[in-house]
């Protein structure tokens, strides 16, 4: 069994934790997914990878948050830390405006 690069803390929140890969971030079928790469998050637009191994090639981590391995459930609030010790929130009810994901704690090192 091979090491996730994420952690599950809490009840809502991320921590990616291997550099090599990005994590793909879904949260249901009406929410855009996310990009976390070690450095920053932002709305992802490109076409999404049909299964783990296709994410695997793209050096990507599919994070379904619904999934029972995850979460569970959607979410409508989501914090994400980032390799270089950012957090971030993403608070999907303000999806569209520039609220989305915003900085919530900056930890760098």
């Amino acid at each position: 069994m091979t090491e996730k690069p994420f952690l599950v803390s809490g009840r809502n929140t991320i921590i990616h934790k291997i550099r090599k890969y990005d994590l793909l971030v879904l949260n249901g079928e009406d929410n855009p997914p996310i990009l976390v790469t070690h450095k920053a998050l932002k709305e992802y637009s490109g076409k999404i990878p049909e299964n783990k191994r296709e994410a695997k090639m793209m050096d990507m981590e599919l994070v379904d948050v619904t999934s029972s391995d995850v979460f569970g459930d959607e979410k409508t609030l989501l914090f994400v830390q980032t390799i270089n010790g950012k957090e971030y929130k993403v608070d999907y009810s303000k999806l569209g405006t520039s609220l989305f994901i915003k900085i919530h704690q900056d930890n760098a090192f």
